[in-house]
């Protein structure tokens, strides 16, 4: 087994790396928090040998030495460094990022760059990772593994768009799953797998990649597996992609054959027949689209200054200027386009109600979602100015959110360009790197209908890789370098192009389908067509390409149709002769837009040599015809011989000899003429040429700039995420204790609450709420009348809706079936922006609260009585001597009713005035201490007489240490010293 396994790796090595060549495969692998543990793990199981390179980019403490490169070394069989600048990158080893730096690979030679972002702001992964998919296209590997964040996603992009491979940690493995759920949410990965098996994934997958030319048998197979696979698209999406380029189909096949690890097309046919799935995830991998708000500012510079205004100049008051962007994946450059228009409208012509409707189309349903939505993440901060942002979008939780007077000029919709109808009456169309992926053929019926949508004068702007091909005479140049083309004036006739048969049309207007009357023929009508058909030279009709567009006259001797291929182009039906002279003629006619005229030129027909005159007229007038060619063949009558006489005869054939070869001297002085004329235009055209290309070489560079500030941007965007991210952890980690220590703290009171919305449905409850209600998880969410109870409180929902309405709280004492008894208080729920969202009902259990209250009552009934019915006098008074209980006895005693000195003072009402004030100081001393004592004082008794009495004194103290005291008359003496 161990054999096999070796043998299995050697040939790996051997598919997976070109050393010679230097093609062999990078992987790159980001990690950051946890990530020293899984990349232990993955180059534990790398093999010596395995064809390729490893860059190992980790977020590291900028202040300490890096240590990383001697714990790989312990677990790697591989030779393992610390990359330093300018260290070319060989197979079979590992670098290691240093601290304090930011890494990328060029010509793959490694380079250092020192961080200009601030700490925790830096995306090293991203930075590495994109210039890994620059530097080695589809030989690039992209690792992520443990960390938190979201850095690696950008330049997962990057080497998808590269078709590279992209490898991520399991989650569920990982210590932090952060950054491997962004980039498995990104739907760009290739392979998920534990970080000891990404390696074999590795392997296996470039072991599936082809190796040199198939055979003639194998080709044939693979071809009709190919058109299945075609078949099976077309079935299961509805999209046709015969006409895409075989190569780029095959290279996605490719992909997904290698990921499930299937070595043969046919058995990937197969495979698709019985995983429907399979198909749509392949359909999304042919629909990757690369797109970003105002995409190559030169061309969007241009339409605002130029190619806009003059358009808006055109249009009528209050009319609609109507564009087409198909392709438009995501919506950037749709949402672009409208930004631009409403900039450009308020520029120059606010006030002519002039709007802008925006078909904007993809044959790819969920991008189409997308786009509608109109919701973008912060990265777009770096594609689109602060002062845009401001003004067209509106800042969410989730990101930017397309303002709605931009999203009401764009409609989105699923639309096939190949299979559907096109949309007519257009005055802008943007196709940008669509064609690209299309072969010749589909690319020219795509460029006829784009031509048969647009309205004259209609422009027409495609990607920087993209030409107009065999279809140049349809669009005339406004600006070749950034690909802008306006509608020619070329009268195409719709009947001859290659619509779709589902929305093909008879056209209306100058081409109807219908028999043209026959004229009536007079006299001059027969006359004139005598005279062109006898007398008039035959004549060409032909484009600036020398396409013939008509033919007049008996052209039979001058033009013959070309061996092979059907081709009506003047170059290739001329008899040979005077192709060369005619060439040079036809090109100083269309550069320099005049006559030029080719004098008794001679060449081979069916009946032997004749001579000709050509002219070449350029067309000015009518309009219809500029800028065609008009050419003329007029034959030339040699002059009849005349017999020699014999004497002289040697003379005059050696002077017809001199005057033929002057002749040819002469043309032949001619042509070296012509030939340095167009050497000089050439020359002046290079010149030109090169200018050009300096002038674009500086706008590369500048945007070269403009992509590095905005990648720089991008990074900076995504470390404040990452930053904004871990404060939001926290906060959700302290909204979790905060909500843990309510939780507790409402459990530790024993006061049963119960949280209610406006609608009275139970939001959340105490544990001890579940003892008045038959609770249970399931019943958060609804209405808690619906609720069985304990209480014997039938207007608990009337009270609960009168407290919502008024807002003022209510509290009741309730009693439950079980003789339980509840304070109930019911007050509204105020958030913090002083909200009333609902209801807060608490139940504090009172049961033993009411048994002791009912026994306090007892009692005092009982003492009342007792009181009552002693025939001693009984007073009690309190620490102020205020009469507190006032038996029948003492209302016999001093006349007095019960009610009407209750609560008043004893010195005042009973104690004579001259003494008052000794009896006050002893009553005093007497209540600061507790016990019994005796007192002897005068008092006023019933008819007004004072007594002296004799008085027993019981001092009592409660919690508060306040004194009452309780006074009986002893005895009674009537006094006489008055």
């Amino acid at each position: 087994m161990k054999e096999k396994k070796t043998k299995e790796t050697n040939n790996s090595m051997d598919k997976a790396s070109d050393i010679k060549s230097g093609k062999f495969p990078i992987v790159g692998i980001g990690a950051s928090a946890g990530g020293l543990e899984a990349l232990e793990q993955f180059l534990k199981n790398v093999p010596e040998k395995s064809g390729m390179a490893y860059v190992v980019v980790q977020h590291l403490d900028p202040t300490q030495k890096g240590m990383l490169p001697e714990l790989l070394q312990r677990i790697s069989g591989m030779q393992v460094f610390q990359a330093e600048d300018l260290m070319p990158v060989e197979p079979d080893r590992v670098y290691v990022i240093p601290p304090n730096k930011n890494i990328s690979i060029f010509k793959r030679v490694l380079h250092l760059f020192e961080p200009v972002e601030n700490r925790g702001l830096r995306l090293p992964v991203d930075f590495f990772l994109r210039s890994l998919a620059d530097d080695c296209k589809e030989n690039a590997v992209g690792i992520i593994l443990s960390g938190m964040g979201s850095d690696g996603c950008i330049g997962i992009r990057a080497i998808k768009e590269n078709n590279g491979v992209v490898l991520v940690q399991k989650p569920e493995t990982a210590k932090f799953d952060s950054m491997p759920r962004h980039a498995i949410d990104s739907g760009l990965v290739d392979i998920i797998a534990p970080p000891e098996k990404l390696v074999r994934e590795i392997i296996h997958f470039l072991n599936q990649i082809p190796e040199g030319k198939p055979t003639r048998h194998t080709a044939i197979k693979d071809h009709s597996a190919f058109e299945k696979i075609i078949i099976l698209l077309r079935t299961q999406t509805g999209n046709d992609f015969s006409l895409y380029k075989k190569n780029t189909i095959y290279r996605r096949i490719e992909r997904r054959m290698s990921i499930h690890k299937i070595d043969k097309i046919v058995s990937y046919v197969h495979f698709l027949q019985e995983n429907p799935k399979e198909i749509h995830i392949l359909f999304k991998e042919l629909m990757i689209g690369v797109t970003k708000f105002f995409r190559d500012t030169p061309v969007w510079k241009h339409l605002q200054e130029k190619a806009f205004p003059a358009l808006i100049d055109q249009m009528k008051p209050n009319s609609q200027l109507r564009a087409w962007i198909p392709g438009c994946s995501t919506g950037e450059e749709a949402y672009s386009l409208a930004i631009l228009f409403k900039e450009v409208l308020e520029k120059t012509n606010p006030h002519a109600g002039i709007s802008l409707q925006i078909f904007a189309t993809d044959i790819d349903s969920d991008a189409v979602d997308t786009a509608r939505k109109g919701l973008f993440t912060d990265r777009i901060s770096s594609d689109v100015s602060p002062k845009r942002l401001n003004r067209f979008f509106t800042k969410t939780e989730e990101g930017y959110r397309i303002s709605t007077e931009i999203r009401e000029m764009v409609v989105f919709a699923q639309h096939n360009i190949i299979m559907h109808p096109p949309f007519t009456n257009i005055h802008f169309i943007s196709c940008r790197n669509l064609l690209i992926y299309m072969d010749s053929e589909l690319q020219k019926k795509l460029l006829g209908l784009f031509y048969y949508s647009l309205n004259k004068e209609g422009l027409l702007l495609l990607g920087t890789s993209e030409t107009l091909g065999t279809q140049n005479h349809l669009f005339r140049p406004v600006d070749s370098s950034l690909k802008i083309f306006k509608r020619s004036g070329t009268n195409l006739n719709p009947l001859l192009m290659d619509f779709s048969s589902s929305f093909a049309r008879p056209a209306t207007g100058y081409f109807e389908d219908t028999k043209p009357e026959r004229p009536v023929m007079n006299i001059q009508t027969h006359a004139d067509q005598l005279l062109l058909s006898q007398f008039a030279p035959a004549g060409v009709l032909v484009n600036d390409n020398g396409d013939i567009l008509y033919i007049s006259g008996r052209t039979g001797k001058y033009l013959e149709p070309a061996v092979g291929k059907a081709n009506l182009n003047i170059f290739a039906m001329l008899r040979p002769g005077f192709q060369n002279d005619f060439v040079m003629a036809f090109r100083k006619a269309v550069m320099k837009k005049e006559a030029v005229a080719l004098h008794h030129v001679k060449t081979s027909t069916n009946e032997g040599l004749i001579t000709l005159n050509v002219t070449i007229h350029w067309i000015q007038k009518p309009e219809l015809l500029y800028g065609k060619l008009m050419i003329i063949f007029s034959e030339v009558a040699l002059p009849a011989e005349i017999a020699p006489q014999k004497k002289k005869v040697n003379e005059k054939a050696a002077s017809a000899r001199e005057k033929e070869l002057e002749q040819e001297l002469q043309h032949t002085r001619e042509q070296m003429q012509n030939i340095m004329e167009e050497m000089q235009t050439s020359q002046e055209e290079l010149k030109s040429t090169n200018e050009e290309l300096q002038s674009t070489n500086e706008e590369l560079q500048s945007t070269n700039e403009e992509l590095m500030t905005s990648k720089e941007e991008m990074q900076s965007l995504n470390e404040e995420l990452q930053t904004v991210n871990a404060e939001l952890m926290a906060k959700v980690e302290d909204y979790s204790r905060v909500n843990n220590d309510m939780k507790n703290l409402l459990n530790s009171t024993d006061i049963a609450t119960l949280f209610l919305d406006k609608e009275l449905n139970i939001r959340r409850y105490t544990n001890q709420t579940t003892k008045i209600f038959k609770l249970i998880k399931s019943d958060i969410g609804r209405p808690f009348t619906d609720q069985v109870s304990q209480l014997i409180y039938p207007n608990l929902a009337e009270d609960a809706q009168e407290v919502l309405r008024t807002l003022i709280y209510v509290e009741k004492q309730i009693p439950t079936k079980d003789g339980r008894w509840f304070s109930i208080r019911i007050m509204p729920y105020r958030t913090l922006d002083d909200r009333i969202d609902g209801l807060v009902i608490t139940f504090i259990d009172i049961s033993e609260l009411k048994l002791v209250e009912e026994k306090l009552l007892t009692m005092n009934q009982e003492n009342q009585l007792l009181i009552d019915t002693s025939s001693s006098v009984i007073l009690k008074l309190s620490a102020d001597c205020k009469i507190l209980e006032f038996n029948s006895a003492a209302e016999t005693f001093f006349n007095t009713k019960r009610e009407k000195v209750k609560g008043h003072s004893f010195l005042e009402q009973f104690i004579p005035e001259n003494s008052r004030q000794k009896t006050e100081k002893k009553l005093a001393d007497l209540l600061a201490k507790p016990g019994s004592n005796n007192l002897q004082v005068r008092v006023i008794a019933a008819g007004k007489k004072e007594v002296d009495a004799v008085c027993s004194m019981n001092v009592l103290f409660n919690r508060s240490e306040l004194s009452s005291a309780i006074i009986t008359i002893t005895q009674k003496q009537e006094s006489y010293d008055k």
